[in-house]
């Protein structure tokens, strides 16, 4: 198994409280996981020490043959402005940065890109519409589009599918599968376990520490969900003390 992501021994939190407490664990490279957990058991703040944006308290991550640079992030909607003054082909574009340093002056075959990708997610006649005028589905297909074009090793998505309707879902999952073919390595944090057990081979189920990792079957059990929610609940409990006595 060659290694995209290895967690050795990394705690993440604010103000020194953890959020994630001496994680362990290897993702494998072109893998296809779940991030799952209760609310608040660190799944997105996970993903962000992955990205760079939260500096490890204590040990490290390990990258494999992908650096940060490669690496494709898609937040939960809540972070993306919809206000900001942007249409749909330039928030699309926006993929190409670190190909080309920006959307000024595209040449035709960055414009044919930008239309390919929008076209794969359904938004064809919304290239000049302002994002703001946007359902929360159509924003999602949009930044799956921008996506499309970062050409990512590693793909990180939080909580991808939330407050989208069944159609949006099922197209951005067969996008999400198609990188999975290609052989990139994608992780998503989700909360919809039919969702995790019908498309995810993999899961890794987080209570501020790990609880499991391995085959879906194997990690979404009505025995590890419970231990889940007494780890969460007792972090809650007693925040200062969180991780140095868990089971």
């Amino acid at each position: 198994m060659t290694c995209a992501l290895e967690f050795q021994d990394l705690t993440l939190g604010y103000d020194r409280h953890p959020a994630v407490h001496r994680l362990c664990v290897e993702i494998a490279e072109g893998s296809l996981t779940a991030i799952v957990g209760p609310n608040g058991a660190g799944k997105s703040t996970m993903l962000k020490g992955v990205i760079g944006t939260l500096r490890p308290l204590e040990g490290r991550i390990a990258f494999g043959r992908i650096a940060r640079s490669g690496i494709a992030y898609l937040p939960q909607q809540s972070g993306v402005d919809r206000s900001f003054p942007i249409v749909v082909a330039d928030l699309v574009a926006m993929g190409l940065w670190r190909e080309i340093g920006g959307f000024v002056g595209l040449r035709a075959v960055h414009r044919a890109r930008v239309a390919e990708a929008i076209s794969a997610v359904g938004l064809e006649g919304f290239e000049e519409r302002p994002i703001g005028s946007l359902s929360g589905g159509q924003v999602q297909r949009a930044l799956f589009a921008r996506l499309l074009l970062q050409d990512a090793g590693l793909v990180l998505l939080d909580e991808p599918f939330t407050a989208v309707d069944a159609r949006t879902t099922a197209d951005l999952i067969a996008v999400m599968r198609r990188w999975h073919g290609e052989g990139r390595t994608v992780l998503a944090v989700l909360h919809d376990f039919d969702t995790v057990r019908a498309h995810f081979p993999h899961s890794l189920m987080l209570a501020r520490e790990l609880v499991a990792h391995g085959p879906t079957a194997q990690v979404l059990t009505a025995e590890n969900q419970f231990r889940a929610r007494q780890m969460c609940e007792a972090c809650d409990a007693s925040p200062h003390t969180c991780g140095r006595n868990a089971a």
